[in-house]
């Protein structure tokens, strides 16, 4: 664990020593102290007011050496706690549900993965007693007024519309169920992007009994259909690392973004992918990226090498996203995912060229049949 010792200027002797855990604990205490002034918020301006230190806080981490999954886990508990406020705002404006609910987030919020830039994701589980004609309204109303708020606070709205305020994403249970199952028995390329995207699901707050049993099934009926594996494997594989030719970087080739890197949909999102498809192989529970990998290993769905290299790369990966995120901060620009290879080091390309040189041997392991 890095070290840091404070040294008496006059005597020059070791005074104390500042670690890695030091840091996390001292910045854990900042995250907590935003969702304490989130939970004390009565309308969306207060909340936004709020979010709006959310690029100094990641500024910070980043900066004081805070490993990445554990920056996205204090970003997201953020997320979590302007959800539930919203929530709570929401029943008080509304009035008590009508039946039990589930909200669930999907995506990077779902996965414990967000940075300093996010959409939302997420839906709503309702019990099976739930009635359009009697019910439909209140629940319309009910993420309308959620989904407005996490819009202004920052969250902006899926560009899918993968949220509870469509209909399609606000059903009960046994509708949910029906959706999983019919998405694995015909594994259509719709079906495959909205299964990857529900395979991330976790409850934020509601009825939490609603989704019990619900992932099990499903990840038990994915791992006997080697068909819909396989559909999925394809589907994982169509996010390449960015690596051209004699380990050159393949980059963006124009707009708005030419010459850079998108850390997102080129860095992380393929090993994300190939955590995902890890989880159904071994019917892994955890949604977190990390988590996967690191259970995939233990239970031998992953080789032990393959599995540590690739955590090793999507730490990587993920740390000079967040620094180049760190960086706009500090410069007052707005955080996004492009990074122009020469704002990195000689040596931060090359281990960055060898963490994508590990995600295309693992995607290309798996697209043989071999881990």
């Amino acid at each position: 664990t890095p070290k840091i010792a404070f040294v008496d200027d006059k005597a020059g002797k070791p005074v104390g020593i500042l670690t890695q855990t030091d840091l996390v604990r001292r910045h854990s205490v900042s995250a907590v102290f935003l969702i304490r002034d989130i939970t004390g918020k009565t309308d969306y301006a207060g909340l936004a007011e709020v979010t709006s230190e959310i690029p100094t806080l990641l500024a910070h981490l980043v900066g004081s050496g805070v490993p990445a999954h554990q920056i996205g886990r204090m970003i997201t508990s953020i997320a979590d706690a302007v959800t539930r406020r919203l929530i709570v705002l929401a029943q008080e404006k509304l009035g008590p549900a009508p039946v039990p609910w589930l909200w669930l987030a999907c995506g990077s919020q779902g996965r414990r993965e967000q940075t300093g830039v996010s959409d939302q994701d997420n839906c709503l589980f309702l019990a099976d007693d739930y009635d359009e004609d009697r019910h439909g309204a209140y629940f319309t109303d009910f993420a309308k007024f959620v989904s407005d708020g996490l819009d202004a606070s920052g969250y902006v709205y899926c560009p899918g519309d993968m949220m509870a305020t469509n209909p399609r994403w606000r059903q009960p249970v046994s509708v949910w169920r029906s959706y999983f199952e019919k998405w694995i028995r015909v594994p259509e390329p719709m079906a495959q992007m909205l299964a990857s995207v529900m395979f991330d699901l976790r409850p934020i707050d509601g009825d939490f009994s609603l989704h019990e049993g619900l992932q099990e099934h499903t990840l038990a009926m994915a791992r006997q259909d080697s068909i819909f594996q396989s559909h999925m494997i394809g589907n994982s594989l169509k996010h390449q690392p960015p690596l051209g030719l004699f380990r050159g970087f393949a980059l963006i080739r124009g707009g708005e973004h030419k010459n850079t890197i998108d850390m997102k949909h080129s860095g992380v999102v393929p090993i994300v992918d190939l955590g995902r498809v890890y989880a159904l192989k071994g019917a892994i529970e955890p949604v977190n990226t990390r988590e996967r990998l690191i259970e995939a290993t233990r239970r031998n769905v992953l080789s032990e090498s393959g599995g540590a290299d690739l955590l090793d790369a999507f730490d990587l990966i993920s740390m000079v996203r967040l620094q180049h995120q760190a960086r706009q901060v500090r410069e007052g620009l707005k955080p996004d995912n492009f990074v122009l290879p020469s704002s990195l080091s000689a040596l931060e390309r090359n281990h960055l060229r060898d963490a994508f040189a590990v995600v295309k041997s693992l995607q290309s392991s798996l697209g043989y049949g071999r881990t």
